[in-house]
């Protein structure tokens, strides 16, 4: 979620205890400002959601049907709903650590937790921005942003809620 402020635009966060951008901040220079605040999308718990509904028809069919073979599709669907639950919990948590800000003077992306992955790359540097929308992500605004300069850079960064936006405050100056 972004907010807008007369400034800049600032990263909303619900969880005070954990604010979204918790490393680009610890890393900012004197006089830098956050420009954007890219996020993962939340087609990330698309899958966790469809193995769900799947998983909660098995049980729902199963405590209905009689015999061994309803009581089968009922303990696979309790097990699908317990898979779901994780595969729910590390696409919030993947979504939590995973930072793409655009500051006035770099790019600076982090994944990870306990090993971390950091890229920064200053403005001066960035040469093109390369922006891959599906026709799904197209109609529900997400898409794969890759930020190519001088050297190196940054891998492509999939499935970033508002791409075009993003790419906007990497290429504006």
């Amino acid at each position: 979620m972004l907010r807008e402020t007369a400034h800049a635009v600032q990263p909303f966060s619900r969880w005070s205890r954990w604010p979204a951008v918790a490393y680009v901040h610890s890393v900012l220079q004197p006089g830098e400002t956050v420009k954007v605040v890219g996020r993962l999308h939340w087609i990330n718990y698309l899958r966790a959601f469809l193995l769900a509904a799947l998983a909660g028809m098995l049980v729902l069919w199963g405590q209905h049907e009689a015999g061994k073979l309803g009581r089968g599709a009922a303990y696979v669907g309790w097990l699908g709903l317990a898979v779901a639950a994780m595969l729910l919990l590390d696409s919030w948590f993947t979504r939590r650590i995973t930072e793409l800000s655009v500051t006035n003077h770099r790019v600076i992306y982090k994944s990870g937790f306990i090993r971390r992955h950091t890229v920064e790359m200053n403005m001066d540097k960035v040469e093109t921005v390369n922006v891959d929308q599906s026709i799904l992500g197209r109609i529900l605004g997400y898409g794969t942003i890759q930020v190519l300069g001088t050297g190196q850079g940054i891998e492509g960064l999939s499935r970033i809620a508002r791409p075009i936006a993003v790419r906007n405050a990497i290429t504006a100056r």
